[in-house]
């Protein structure tokens, strides 16, 4: 993992202004990185930090969680920040839970709390470019013989 990391931004609606504060407190920080985030989200973010440069990708109901999942497969994203809404039911439910999903099967890192996205951000592992991601190997799995 490079020192610039590529980072993907989403929230839930209930949680986007949490989201905001939070990359509002952390932008000269989140500068120094490659950020995309889906739709509704990264339009609030920008008018929130103009200065960041975030890309901004579908929303997620529209594909833009899907456009994150197939990033992280590509491995074209090695952290996502994903606050959620434990409180409310999801409409697109399954594509958030196929993002999380290839989050842990590609190991890349998944903060879905605020807390979680503080020690993240934080920690010395972040700010370093020596961190090698284990990608697991997965060719038994590919190679297994189907009954």
């Amino acid at each position: 993992m490079k020192a610039r990391k590529r980072i993907g931004l989403v929230a839930h609606d209930a949680r986007k202004a949490d989201l905001a504060e939070w990359v509002k407190y952390n932008e000269g920080t989140l500068s120094r990185h490659d950020l995309w985030a889906t739709g509704t989200t990264g339009r609030m973010l920008q008018a929130q930090c103009p200065s960041l440069d975030i890309a901004r990708l579908k929303s997620g109901p529209l594909g833009g969680d899907q456009q994150l999942g197939a990033m992280i497969a590509e491995n074209r994203l090695d952290v996502l920040i994903f606050f959620t809404d434990p409180m409310s039911s999801q409409p697109h439910d399954v594509d958030v839970k196929a993002l999380t999903r290839l989050s842990t099967v590609y190991n890349i890192v998944l903060a879905m709390t605020r807390s979680t996205a503080d020690f993240v951000i934080n920690s010395p592992l972040f700010q370093s470019a020596d961190y090698h991601r284990v990608i697991p190997d997965y060719e038994t799995y590919i190679q297994r013989r189907q009954p």
